[in-house]
């Protein structure tokens, strides 16, 4: 056989004895769940989906420094990805939770038993990552006064609004101006017959009288 050959045998050799390994590996916890304590063995499987990760860490360039990668060992143990998301072992002791804290409270972004697709998830997260801080470095941002004056161009007009920033006075929207004449028409005419009636109502006694 050729000598590429070789290397496309040897290669796959070698994908097979990882898997293997990890497979091993992930017995091992199963069992350990039953006579060593159960943060023992949510360490092991983190530290497992650690291993599997390492070819995407070392990939990660290296002036980006927006990740972790660390396990913390307390109660809860953790495999952080960076200072907002991390993953954790649910309550039964076999599932992946990829979890994310954000202002409006954790999201979920993937829960699962097998590690293939939890590696598949946070291997995107990181890409998502890094090309939203590739596009800031870059400058690959829309201005935020075109985005409001987006947004502005969408609503509907309205009596008279003063742009604070340039002092522009935006027209009245014609169906506005009809109802306010309406509404002064009537006040003026209710204002009108008002007085009208208060000088008959001195007149009436004098037109009895005569």
């Amino acid at each position: 056989m050729s000598e590429a050959g070789d290397k496309l045998i040897y290669r796959d050799n070698v994908r097979r004895l990882s898997d293997a390994m990890r497979d091993v590996r992930i017995a091992k916890a199963d069992r350990n769940d039953v006579v060593i304590d159960l943060k023992d063995a949510d360490l092991a499987r983190l530290e497992i989906l650690a291993d599997e990760l390492k070819p995407i860490i070392e990939e990660i360039p290296a002036n980006d420094d927006q990740f972790e990668f660390a396990i913390s060992k307390g109660m809860q143990p953790r495999l952080w990805i960076d200072a907002t998301s991390h993953v954790m072992m649910g309550r039964d002791r076999r599932t992946y939770r990829f979890v994310r804290d954000t202002r409006l409270g954790r999201v979920v972004l993937s829960e699962t038993p097998d590690i293939r697709q939890v590696r598949e998830r946070v291997t995107n997260y990181i890409a998502e990552r890094i090309v939203e801080r590739q596009r800031m470095l870059d400058g690959d941002l829309e201005p935020l006064r075109a985005v409001v004056e987006r947004e502005d161009s969408r609503r509907p007009a309205v009596v008279q609004v003063v742009d604070a920033v340039d002092g522009a006075v935006a027209p009245k929207d014609q169906w506005t101006e009809v109802v306010s004449g309406f509404v002064w028409l009537l006040i003026g005419a209710v204002t009108g017959a008002g007085f009208i009636l208060l000088w008959l109502w001195d007149k009436i006694p004098q037109l009895s009288a005569g």
